[in-house]
């Protein structure tokens, strides 16, 4: 029993970095119903420059850790944004009137280029960063079995659940969320009462972006490394549980990502890691097969 808290306790928290990039995976496409297959990649920048500010911030003589994290966040999220926004403006835009297959084809396109920039302008290896959050508590200890649950980990869990909130929040409440909705249920009627369809559409993907940034710099605080090619699996997965969640839907995306972490860990801690990925994949191909839209999909028009 010892055992399996401590492996529920590393499930959820990977599965929250899961679900913050899924979150953006999910809004794309309520949106424009395309996946931005580029998504992933945008998480990797997330986490280089989340790496680089930090490096930065350190080299000059700036020693305050939660003054350091505090800019490393908003660094990365703005910069990151900017990405979000110019994939929209060159990997999107000029082909959203196009036949269906050229935004997804020019996406997984943007996708490689951004894994090759990240490659070619950080190296191959793998960036090792030292532990900067550290510490944590014990929970309890049974024939020497120690359960252990860090500080890294409540705060990535609890940026979790305040970003979801947050986001939920502003999709359901405020003007730019009930344009999101307008967009979603028909872009031409929306924009002949005024929404700007265009502005909506970079809005969506910069949010999304920086919600990919929370979760690069979530990811570097936690594992303490960072790679080129750590957008690509990090994006299947999480792009698998916005469909097992139910694409379209926050709360789906997050519930989705949570499970993908869960399945993951457990396997991982109770059979084998290397089919780690395959027992995952078929649990989205089991649910699939019964619940077409996921978990919380819907069968008519997805909602965000």
């Amino acid at each position: 029993m010892d055992y399996f808290a401590q492996q529920l306790i590393n499930g959820l928290v990977l599965g929250s970095i899961y679900g913050l990039i899924a979150i953006g995976y999910t809004m794309v496409y309520g949106i424009v119903g395309m996946i931005n297959f580029a998504h992933g990649d945008i998480f990797m920048i997330g986490g280089f420059i989340a790496l680089i500010t930090f490096l930065i911030l350190v080299s000059i003589g700036l020693t305050t850790v939660p003054v350091i994290l505090l800019l490393v966040l908003l660094v990365a999220m703005a910069i990151t944004a900017l990405y979000g926004w110019t994939v929209e403006r060159i990997a999107y835009r000029p082909l959203r009137q196009s036949f269906r297959l050229a935004p997804m084809l020019s996406a997984i396109g943007m996708s490689f280029v951004l894994t090759n920039y990240a490659q070619v302008s950080q190296g191959a290896r793998v960036k090792p960063v030292p532990p900067v959050i550290t510490g944590g508590y014990t929970l309890f200890e049974n024939d020497g079995f120690v359960v252990r649950l860090s500080n890294i980990q409540i705060i990535v869990v609890i940026t979790t659940i305040i970003l979801l909130a947050v986001f939920s929040w502003l999709v359901a409440r405020t003007r730019l969320g009930r344009d999101m909705r307008a967009c979603e249920q028909d872009q031409t009627m929306a924009a002949l009462l005024g929404v700007d369809v265009d502005r909506t559409i970079s809005m969506t993907f910069v949010i999304g972006a920086a919600l990919a940034a929370v979760a690069g710099m979530m990811y570097l605080l936690y594992y303490g490394v960072v790679d080129f090619f750590m957008g690509f699996v990090a994006g299947i997965k999480a792009f698998t549980a916005a469909v097992l969640g139910g694409i379209g839907s926050l709360p789906g995306a997050m519930l989705g990502g949570l499970l993908i972490g869960l399945i993951e860990t457990f396997w991982s801690a109770y059979f084998t890691s290397e089919y780690k990925d395959v027992a995952a994949f078929s649990i989205l191909i089991v649910v699939l097969i019964f619940l077409p839209t996921g978990l919380l999909g819907r069968p008519e028009v997805e909602k965000v």
